[in-house]
């Protein structure tokens, strides 16, 4: 019999019995569906154009508030309060000192407080593009505050989205914005009917059954413990240790895919994360996307992969810390990162060994690449070895992730010697590093150049899953699409 320790409802117990899964994830999975059809019908029968903004936020902050009370009981006061002691702090202390008490609670509400820190205490000259595009230029109600923290669409599993894309969609503008392009060409055409977003519904709800079909089937035959089984562990040959390792942490990436996509889901069937228009006219609906399955399974660099996992989560960290830190932005970025996960010390673990694997593969990149992009059989082989060891770096870094004790962990990392540790440092000790420009002007003129190639990449990630265009950030392609889409 599956568990029945949750504060939650307990009124699915029978189907937790029958599907043998804990009973919280069963409440989880059913009020995801809930959300999804509530997300139609919000489309349908709420639409902007037929009920009022007012009403549009309203009837999302119940939903929301319905579904936390549903899987959580009790402890969905958490939500009001957290949500409601910062905005009493943003009116009693005032905004232009809410920008750091904020970062110890959740990432909507500090990614407002920053962006409501920008728009009304910063010069424009001080901010980046990105932060330009999403600053808030006036005080939201508590109604506007509530509707954006606790909306039906994302108070279970997101994606985290920014304030202004939010009210955007509340208030109905998204499709009547020009898209930003070379030329216009990203503009919404006069006359176009408002896009469906039946279709990329659709494709994401089979990407969900097939996860869910991956995960229920395969994961636990593959477990990630058994890296630290004794008898593995002596037995096993080195290549069979490090295949196994691989193939465990494949096997364990489907419930994030099945999460996610179904957040992802939601949102588009209520009509939110439109982005405009790609060059062949075809509907994009990956605003808030928190994954790209694809470019994660075929990353050829460390950072490659991280860009295109939990992505919205990326974004926050680059917003609120990497972009503002004044010293060493990518460990403060790791640490924070690891804190806002939790107190697991398996995820201080990952999280540091990230930042020796990050800052080492920079370096490789950095002296070696270049070595190797003529003639393309040569480039080639480059990807496919830094595929295998990309793939083999990010399987040995978040395996105290999924650990989380500091016991196991350090018996994974002992029994591989610690062999990717000692041989990031020693990369980082004989290779130099090239330096990270901050500077805003410099930082200026990376993004616009980029922006204006981003569909030209993205094109190549279609065509040559190993491209180099997949190693752009897809922090800097959000900031194109958002440039034009955001402005008010």
């Amino acid at each position: 019999m599956a568990t029945t320790s949750t504060t939650g409802s307990t009124l699915l117990q029978p189907l937790s019995n029958a599907v043998q899964l804990p009973i919280d994830q069963v409440n989880f999975v059913v009020c995801q569906v809930f959300a999804l059809l509530a997300a139609i019908w919000f489309r349908t029968y709420l639409h902007s154009s037929k009920t009022s903004s007012f009403i549009r936020h309203v009837v999302a902050t119940l939903l929301g508030l319905y579904l936390a009370l549903f899987c959580f009981g009790w402890y969905a006061l958490h939500f009001l309060v957290q949500s409601g002691i910062s905005y009493c702090i943003m009116i009693i202390i005032g905004v232009e000192n809410t920008h750091n008490p904020m970062m110890i609670i959740t990432q909507k509400i500090t990614s407002l407080a920053y962006e409501i820190h920008d728009g009304m205490f910063r010069k424009d000259e001080e901010l980046t593009p990105s932060q330009r595009d999403l600053a808030v230029r006036r005080m939201p109600s508590l109604l506007e505050y509530l509707s954006y923290n606790c909306n039906f669409m994302g108070i279970l599993a997101g994606p985290l989205c920014s304030y202004k894309d939010y009210i955007t969609f509340i208030e109905g503008r998204s499709y009547h914005v020009a898209q930003s392009g070379e030329g216009g060409k990203g503009a919404l055409p006069c006359g176009r009917t408002e896009p469906s977003p039946n279709t990329a519904v659709i494709q994401k709800l089979l990407v969900c059954g097939l996860s869910l079909l991956f995960h229920l089937t395969i994961c636990n035959t593959l477990p990630v413990e058994y890296n630290i089984d004794g008898h593995f562990q002596a037995t096993a040959s080195w290549p069979t240790k490090v295949l196994y390792l691989y193939v465990s942490l494949l096997a364990a990436r489907p419930k994030y895919y099945f999460a996610w996509t179904l957040a992802d889901a939601i949102n588009n069937a209520a009509g939110f994360g439109f982005r405009g228009y790609d060059r062949n006219g075809e509907a994009r609906w990956d605003l808030i996307s928190n994954l790209r399955i694809q470019q994660i399974e075929m990353s050829t660099s460390f950072k490659m992969f991280l860009d295109n996992w939990n992505i919205q989560t990326a974004l926050w960290l680059k917003r609120v810390c990497y972009e503002r830190a004044s010293l060493s932005p990518t460990i403060q970025t790791f640490i924070l990162s690891a804190i806002w996960h939790g107190v697991y010390p398996g995820y201080y673990l990952t999280f540091l060994t990230g930042v020796v694997m990050t800052l080492a593969a920079r370096a490789v990149r950095y002296n070696i690449r270049h070595y190797f992009l003529e003639p393309p059989q040569l480039k080639l082989l480059y990807d496919v070895i830094t595929w295998i060891v990309t793939q083999i770096a990010i399987s040995y870094t978040v395996v105290p992730f999924v650990l989380l004790s500091i016991k196991p962990s350090f018996m994974f990392y002992s029994s591989w010697y610690y062999c990717l540790h000692i041989a990031g440092i020693l990369v980082l000790l004989l290779l130099p590093v090239k330096k990270t420009q901050r500077g805003k002007s410099t930082h200026e003129n990376i993004q616009l150049s980029r922006s204006r190639k981003l569909d030209e990449r993205e094109n190549s990630l279609g065509q040559n899953s190993f491209s180099t265009a997949n190693n752009v950030c897809s922090q800097n392609q959000e900031v194109a699409s958002r440039h034009s889409l955001l402005k008010q």
